[in-house]
C-alpha cells in the first residue's frame, strides 16, 4: 500500500461516523441536531462528492448555544487561571494525540494539501498551550502612581464571545480565536464555515474529552444569513471575532451596532512581495511562489502582488513562471501534492473569471491560467505579466494559487505600488541593504511585514491589519485585550477635601 492510499483509506474511516450519524451542533456538551431539523450538505472539493450531512443551525439554535454559555461563564470565568492552565494543557495534549484524524478530515473537507495540513493540529495545540500558559497572568494589571492616589489596574473576561471562522485551514484559526478567549475565561459559541464545518465538531469533542467543562465552549453549523447573524445580532454575546472577507466584515460591524458589541477582524489582503535587485535572488523566488502557491493560495496572509525592480523583472517573473509550471498539482491526500483542489465549485468559478479578467486587460498569462480535469476544482498555479496596479488582477482579492507581477523603478515607486490599494494585512520585502529595509519597513502600509523570509510565526507577537484588512491585533497579550474588560481603582494616599455642594 502506497502512502496516498494508506491516508485515503485512513481518512475514510475517519469520515465513517460523520457519514452515518451526520455533523450535530453542539451546546452544553451535548451534541444535537438543529432545531427545525433542517440541514445542508458538505462536499470534498476533490470530486464534489458529499462527505456529510451537517445540521443547519439558526436563531433557535444560538439562543440555546448562547444561553449555554452565559450559564457556564460564572464558574469558568472564577475557576484559578492555574486551573484553567491545567485544563488547556490537557486539550492540547488531546489534539496532539488526535492529529491524524485532524489533519485527514480537514484535508478532505478543505482541499489542503496533507503536507501541510499534517501541521495544523499541531499549531492548534501550540495556540492552546501558548495561552494555557499565559492564563494565570490574564488579569494582572498595572499599579499607577499620582500625588496624593495610588491606581491599581486589572482585566476581567468580558462574557461569552461569539466566534466566526472561515473555510481556509479552519482548525488552525478555530483554536487561535478560542485558545485565548478560553484562557483570559471567556465562553464561546462558535460558528463555523459552512463549506468546512467537520474539524470545529472535532475540537469541541476534543475538548470536552480533555476536561472542558460543558457550555464553556459551544458549536452552532449554519449560513451566515441565518446562525451567523443570530450570533452577531444576540444581546447575550458581549463580543465578536470574524475571520474573513472585508465585505462579510462590514456587514457583521453593522449587526453588532444595535448592541454595541466589541469586534476584531482578520480580513482580506492583496500582499505585496517586493523584491529589490540586491535581493538573494534564489531565496527570493522561493519565498515568493511559496507565498502564493502554498496552501492553494486560500489564505489573507498570501502574497498574491509580486512586485519586482525593474532591472531583474524579466528573468525573475521567468523563474517564478517556471517553478510555478512544475508544482505537483492533485488529490491532497497524496504526499506528492503542493496544490490541491479549491474549497468549492462557487469559489472556483470566482478565481477561473480572473484569467479572462486578465487578458480583458491586458496582462500576459505567463503560466496556468487554466482548470484541470473534469472532476473537482483543480486549478493550475497561475502567474499573470506586463500587469499593472491599476488592474483588477492587482487591487481584487482572488484568493487562489494565482500571482500578479507588476515591475517598480525605485524605492518611491515600489512603495505607491505597495500601499496603493484598500489593504494592508501584510507584506514581504526582500533585500540586503539594511538602510533600505529600514526606509521601506517605516513606509509599508501593512500590520506585519516579512524581511527576507515568508511568513514566519511567532505567538506573543501581534496578527492583523490596516485599512480593510482588519480592526484589532491577535497574538500575545492583544488578544487578552479583546476578550477583556480594563478596571481601574483608585486608592487615595491622602485625605483629599471633597467640595461642598451645601
Amino acid at each position: 500500500m502506497t502512502a496516498f492510499e494508506d491516508n485515503l483509506a485512513r481518512a475514510e474511516g475517519y469520515l465513517a461516523r460523520f457519514r452515518k450519524d451526520g455533523v450535530l451542533n453542539h451546546i452544553n456538551g451535548v451534541s444535537v441536531p438543529a432545531r427545525d431539523g433542517q440541514w445542508f450538505q458538505t462536499a470534498t472539493p476533490v470530486d464534489g462528492s458529499v462527505l456529510a450531512q451537517v445540521a443547519r443551525g439558526g436563531a433557535a439554535d444560538i439562543d440555546a448555544a448562547v444561553a449555554a454559555a452565559t450559564e457556564a461563564f460564572p464558574a469558568w470565568a472564577a475557576l484559578p487561571g492555574a486551573e484553567r492552565r491545567s485544563i488547556l494543557h490537557a486539550v492540547a495534549d488531546a489534539i496532539e494525540a488526535n492529529a491524524d484524524e485532524i489533519a485527514l478530515v480537514e484535508s478532505m473537507d478543505t482541499g489542503q494539501a496533507i503536507r501541510f495540513m499534517s501541521k495544523a493540529a499541531l499549531r492548534g495545540a501550540e495556540n492552546f498551550r501558548f495561552y494555557a500558559d499565559k492564563a494565570p497572568e490574564a488579569r494582572d494589571g498595572k499599579t499607577l502612581r499620582a500625588p496624593g492616589q495610588l491606581n491599581v489596574t486589572s482585566r476581567r473576561p468580558i462574557g461569552p464571545v461569539g466566534v466566526i471562522t472561515p473555510w481556509n485551514t479552519p482548525f488552525m484559526l478555530s483554536t487561535w480565536k478560542i485558545a485565548p478567549a478560553l484562557a483570559c475565561g471567556c465562553t464561546v459559541v462558535h460558528k463555523a464555515a459552512e463549506f468546512s464545518p467537520l474539524t470545529a465538531k472535532l475540537l469541541v469533542e476534543i475538548a470536552e474529552s480533555a476536561g472542558l467543562p460543558k457550555g464553556v465552549l459551544n458549536l452552532v453549523h449554519g449560513f451566515g444569513e441565518d446562525a451567523g447573524k443570530a450570533l452577531t445580532e444576540h444581546p447575550g454575546i458581549k463580543a465578536v471575532a470574524f475571520v474573513g472577507e472585508s465585505r462579510t466584515g462590514a456587514m457583521i460591524m453593522g449587526q453588532c451596532a444595535p448592541t454595541l458589541k466589541r469586534v476584531h477582524f482578520e480580513l482580506g489582503g492583496k500582499n505585496p512581495c517586493i523584491v529589490f535587485a540586491d535581493a538573494d535572488i534564489d531565496r527570493a523566488v522561493q519565498g515568493a511562489a511559496f507565498m502564493i502557491y502554498s496552501l492553494n493560495g486560500q489564505r489573507c496572509t498570501s502574497s498574491s502582488r509580486l512586485l519586482v525592480e525593474e532591472s531583474i523583472y524579466p528573468e525573475f517573473t521567468a523563474r517564478v513562471a517556471e517553478l510555478a509550471s512544475k508544482i505537483v498539482v492533485g488529490h491532497p491526500l497524496d504526499p506528492q501534492t503542493v496544490v490541491g483542489p479549491l474549497i468549492h465549485p462557487e469559489h472556483e468559478r470566482k478565481v477561473l473569471s480572473y484569467f479572462e479578467i486578465a487578458r480583458a486587460e491586458g496582462a500576459t498569462i505567463a503560466t496556468g491560467g487554466e482548470k484541470l480535469g473534469d472532476k473537482g476544482c483543480f486549478v493550475r498555479p497561475t502567474l499573470f505579466t506586463d500587469a499593472t496596479n491599476d488592474m483588477r488582477i492587482a487591487q481584487e482579492e482572488i484568493f487562489g494559487p494565482v500571482l500578479t507581477a507588476i515591475p517598480f523603478r525605485d524605492e518611491a515607486h515600489a512603495v505607491e505600488l505597495a500601499n496603493g490599494v484598500q489593504y494592508g494585512l501584510s507584506a514581504y520585502l526582500w533585500s540586503n541593504d539594511l538602510e533600505r529595509t529600514l526606509r521601506m519597513t517605516d513606509r509599508l502600509d501593512a500590520g506585519m511585514i516579512y524581511v527576507n523570509s515568508d511568513n514566519v510565526r511567532h505567538l506573543p507577537t501581534p496578527f492583523g491589519g490596516m485599512k480593510n484588512s482588519g480592526i484589532g491585533r491577535d497574538g500575545g497579550d492583544w488578544s487578552f485585550e479583546f476578550y477583556m474588560e480594563q478596571v481601574n481603582v483608585c486608592l487615595p494616599t491622602q485625605t483629599r477635601q471633597i467640595p461642598n455642594l451645601g
